[in-house]
This record gives structure tokens, sequence and C-alpha cells, in this order.
């Protein structure tokens, strides 16, 4: 006799498929006589997310083409047709033309190489073909069914959830996994404030207007080239706001005598770009380091995060350690060591190695470059700004093993692994857990994670060409200016404040996932019911909800939720970097994550059938005894 077993997983983006593609691999693990009946909950198509397929392809993945892929290193997926994002866009007929991706035949343009940075429109189209793919190589025992709605609540019932969706009739699930992907948060405060602002003073400023979020781009499509724009954030958000109402407003970038410019449309505003410390994004290097190459760390290793942290237990009694001081000079050092391999031609012992003071001082420069610096006047700061664009792309240009810069830089990506031992599941001291995410974390990205170099290219042509420009300096501020109607940007330079003026603010930054700040009704639903609660470290709550090492959801009081995991933006708090796609060659923490996952259903469904069985067993076995007594003549 068949058993149907319900599954439901919410969200079906890249983690939603990375979470199907280890039910094909492991599916003989599937207990004998059960089919799944699998729920996917997407108002979208199936393994997008956010990469649209459909949204304009001058928005860019910020990772070269070579190293995205949607399988694992191994598995049975390779028998039947598994390809990395370029080896699918190649076979997709896919070519770059006339500074486009579009499908051309061989003789027309050039073909997509290793370094192109595609559209994200191009990954939406291939994650589409991954989850079609993945879908047919699922056993005839698994069936999926796509419901496109939202989920807003997961009620817990006898044997499992019932899964409640907007303007829709409930499903049963047995089981659920949270594949979520990005949220957007309640509106804060100050949302409140600045749309009120607006509300108030637009009657006498037709252009004023707020965008607390700048997704979807498209709705940026209502502003009017008389226009000028504060753009609050340096990093990708910001990029693709830029490329937006420049390159999606008709305009287009030229090589002029070797360098770029670029060529107005006439439609586009004045960009304004502001931020904390007003500080641009480091371009990615050139990568000389193939599809799986990574700098070889000798300093700071899990290992060696191991040894500090059991030192710490034996001096203190308390397994968390202080980031500043444990785990930064580690850091250094090793950037410090891959700095002055790219420097020599030579080896150098790891074990006699000892960074320079002027080694030391480059990493320092990197990292905190506004430190000892003064400025007089916003244009002294400007200089300033422009010429770190200029010095980063000439190293970008470089490579990221040439380049001192770029190879010290790129240890903050390759030991990925030892900053996730040094902080997951509270591996820091709470206060110095809030100095890792608030302040250390957003210079890794700035340094490490930064747009492709073209991007940066792209910046310093429409600066030239009078659209971009540079909203103020570092502790800048934004405020609404009542007598004005306008958004004011101040900055202090010395004894004098300067400031410029916008008639639009966009928020140009990714919100952090926390249960308490998500706006989504289902985030709402969990907390309340208390089937979830905030992840902390201590008094600390760096986002994202509490967890078991099982990727189970821990409710208000601390129990694990057996039938419920979560992974993802969901869990990036107790987990560190969960947001990377898989590189080919490599295991990566996305498809680690929904393997956990996938074995431990797997195994609960596994039990659940053989106590089953073993309930039916016995029920013969009383049968049988009863008629063995029916018919005793005693």
């Amino acid at each position: 006799m068949k058993e149907t077993i319900s599954i439901a997983i919410v969200g079906m983006g890249p983690r939603g498929l990375t979470v199907l593609e280890r039910l094909v691999e492991h599916a003989p693990l599937i207990a004998e006589g059960v089919e799944l009946a699998i729920t996917v909950f997407d108002t979208g198509e199936c393994g997008q997310g956010v990469h649209r397929a459909q949204q304009p392809d001058h928005l860019l993945i910020n990772t070269v083409a070579s190293q995205v892929t949607m399988f694992a290193p191994v598995g049975v997926m390779h028998d039947s047709g598994a390809r990395s994002l370029v080896q699918w866009a190649h076979e997709a007929g896919y070519r770059f033309v006339g500074g486009r991706f579009i499908k051309a035949d061989g003789l027309t343009g050039r073909a997509i190489n290793t370094a192109d940075h595609l559209p994200r429109s191009l990954l939406g189209e291939y994650l589409s073909w991954v989850y079609r793919k993945v879908v047919a190589a699922l056993p005839h025992n698994v069936t999926i069914t796509h419901r496109r709605a939202t989920a807003i609540d997961l009620a817990p019932v006898p044997n499992g959830y019932e899964v409640r969706v907007q303007g829709g009739a409930p499903t049963f699930a047995h089981y659920a996994i949270l594949t979520t992907g990005h949220g957007n948060r309640k509106p804060t405060q100050s949302d409140a404030q600045f749309a009120e602002f607006v509300r108030r003073h637009r009657t006498h400023n037709a252009d004023l207007n707020y965008f607390s979020s700048p997704y979807p781009i498209e709705n940026l499509d209502s502003i009017a080239p008389t226009a000028t724009i504060a753009v609050q954030g340096f990093g990708l958000t910001a990029h693709d706001v830029v490329s937006a109402l420049t390159l999606g407003r008709g305009g287009r970038f030229v090589e002029r005598d070797g360098a770029l410019a670029y060529v107005r449309s006439g439609l586009e505003p004045t960009l304004l770009l502001v931020s904390r410390n007003c500080l641009p994004f480091a371009a990615r290097g050139i990568n000389q380091k193939g599809l799986t190459g990574r700098h070889e760390a000798r300093f700071f290793t899990p290992s060696a995060v191991a040894d500090v942290r059991a030192a710490t237990f034996a001096r203190t009694g308390d397994y968390r350690i202080d980031f500043r001081a444990d785990v930064l000079p580690l850091i250094i050092k090793e950037m410090a060591y891959a700095y002055r391999l790219a420097s020599t031609d030579g080896l150098i012992a790891p074990e006699t190695f000892k960074p320079t003071q002027d080694e030391l001082e480059a990493i320092r420069r990197i990292l905190w470059p506004l430190e000892g610096q003064s400025f007089a006047s916003f244009d002294a700061f400007r200089g300033f700004f422009l010429e770190l664009v200029r010095d980063d792309l000439c190293h970008a240009l470089l490579g990221n093993v040439t380049s001192p810069v770029k190879a010290a830089t790129d240890v903050l990506r390759d030991t990925r692994e030892a900053l996730r031992s040094a902080v997951e599941f509270g591996g820091l001291t709470p206060d110095s857990h809030r100095y890792f995410v608030d302040e250390f974390n957003a210079i890794t990205n700035r340094v490490s994670f930064g747009p492709p170099l073209r991007r940066n290219q792209e910046w310093l042509a429409l600066h030239a060409a009078g659209v971009l420009d540079l909203g103020g300096g570092p502790g800048a501020k934004v405020t609404a200016d009542e007598s004005t109607g306008h958004f004011c940007i101040a900055t202090q330079f010395g004894e004098r404040t300067e400031r410029r003026y916008a008639d639009v603010l966009i928020a140009a930054r990714l919100d952090p996932y926390s249960p308490v700040s998500d706006g989504s009704p289902l985030s709402a639903a969990l907390l309340d019911r208390g089937l979830v609660r905030p992840y902390r470290n201590g008094d600390y709550h760096p986002g994202g909800i509490d967890i078991d090492p099982g990727l189970h959801p821990l409710d208000r009081k601390g129990e694990a939720q057996p039938r419920l995991w979560a992974i993802g933006f969901p869990v990036e708090g107790a987990h560190f970097y969960t947001h990377a796609l898989p590189r080919p060659g490599i295991a990566s923490r996305q498809t680690r994550d929904a393997d956990v996952c996938v074995r431990a259903l797997l195994e609960s469904i596994a039990a659940h059938a053989a106590s089953t069985a073993r309930a039916d067993t016995d029920t013969d076995a009383d049968r049988d005894m009863a008629t063995a007594f029916e018919g005793d003549p005693a």
C-alpha cells in the first residue's frame, strides 16, 4: 500500500531549487512504498527568485559567468546534462553582440567568455532551465505542484502544518522548508516621515519623491529627467539604480581615446551619491585563479580559529572569542601574506613570515582609507574619492593574483569558512559580534564583494559627463528640508557645513532579514505563533531566526521544530554569508545546507514508514492470534 507524504517548500528561488536538486541526489533514500507530493509556493517563475528573466538586461551579476552553477561538484545530475551558467549560455546560443548578450548565430559578435558579467535576466533564464531539468530528473514517486500564491501563515496542525496563502485555499503539509530569500522591511519611522514630507510638499515640487527600495527597478521609470536624485548607498544596489537611470534611459557608453565616455540620451536625471562614509566599493579584480583556485590560507583558517577558541575557553571558561582581539589580527596577517606573495616572485615560508610595517600600513589603507584623513572642503574630498576609484581600477586590471591589493582583498572571499567558524552560532562575544556585523562586514563587502570593474569605469565616465557626482562626504546626513521642500545632504568639513539638495531620495540598500522587521505576513505570523524566534547572541540580534545545527527553527521556548527547516536569508544571523550562489567544482554552503535538510527529511520519513510497517505487522499478528483462538475447540 502506497503512502503519500506532503512537503511544502515556501519560496522557489535558488535555495528552493537546490533543495530539489538534493532530492534528486538522495532519491534512493525515499522509503519503499512512500510517494512525495511537493507543493512549492512562489508567485514568480520557479527557480528565478529575485533574478527575474524579464528584468532589464543592463542589470548585471557581480560574479563572473564561469563561477556560477546550480549543481553540486559531483552527483547524479551530471549524468543528465548538468551545466554551469556559462556552459548553458553557450549551448543556448547567447553571444555578445553590440554591447548586449543575445541569441545569435556563431558568426555574429563574440562568444561569451569566462570573465563576462552576464545580465541578471540571463541568470533568471538559466535558473528556470535548471528547475525544469531537476524536475524532469525526479523519480516517478515524487510529484511537484507549483502554487503561484503568497504564503502568509504556517499553522501547526496534527502531523504537520497548514500552509495558508493569500486569496486561496490552504494546503496541508507533513513537512515544510522555508527558502524565502530576500525580504523587504516594514516601513520604519524614517520611511513614514519621508513619505509624509513628500505628500505635504509635492504640490510645490512636482519632482519630489521617496523610494524606500528601488525594486522592482521599473518603479524608477516614474522619475522625471528634470529631477536631482540622492542615491543612499555605494554598493551593488546603488549600481543598479545608476544603471537604470542612465543605460535604462537610453544613454550609452563608448570608447574614446582608450577611455570610456558617456553619451547622454537627454532623459537622465542628475545623480548624487551619499552614504555614511561615502567610500566607493572596490571593483572586482580580473580573475586569474580559474574556476576553483583560491588563496591557500596559512594563518586565518578554521583550525586557527579553533585554537583561539580553545585557549579562550581554558582561560575564561567562555567559548566566545573577541573579533577585534582574536580574529582580526589573523585576518590582517593573512592579507599581508597574500600582499607579499603578489609583490614578490619567490616562495615565502609561512613559518617565518612576519608582516613589515609597510605591509601592515598597506592593509590598513585598504580597510580603513579614511584613517588619518581630514578634508577642508567638499572639493577636497571629491578629489580623494576619485583618486581612490582610479587607483583601485588600476589594481583591478592587474588581476587578483598579480595586484598585491586585489590578492589581499581576495583573502576575505577565499577564507569565508574560517570567518564562519568564528562567527556562527554565537561564536563571538555579543559586543564584538555587533562590531563585526555593523562595521567590519560592511568593510568586507566594500573591498571584496564590489561590482564588475566596468561599473566603476562607467561611474567615472558619468562623472565626467556631469550626470553623476558625490552628494556629500564622510558623516553626511540626509534630512527633509521643510523650508525648501527638498531633501538636504549636509556634510561638515572643518568649521563649514556644505549642503546639496535633491528632489528624490532612493534608499539603495538591501535590508538584512529579521522576523521582527520583515514586512511579509508570513514572518509576522510565524513570530506571533511562537513558531520561530529572533536569533540572539546575548543581548544582540544580528538578524535571522534562531535554529539548531540541523537547521530546524527554534520556537519561542527554544524547542526545535522537527518537521520544519529554514535555509538561506531567514537564518542569516545564526549562520553567516548564506547568499552566495554555488561555484563549479566547490562544495558550496548553499548545497551543504540543502543537503542537511533533505537527508534529515528523508530519514524522518523512513523512520515514520518503518514505524507504520511495524504497527501494521503487530496488527496482523494480533488478527492472526485472534483467528487462531476463534478456531480453538477449547
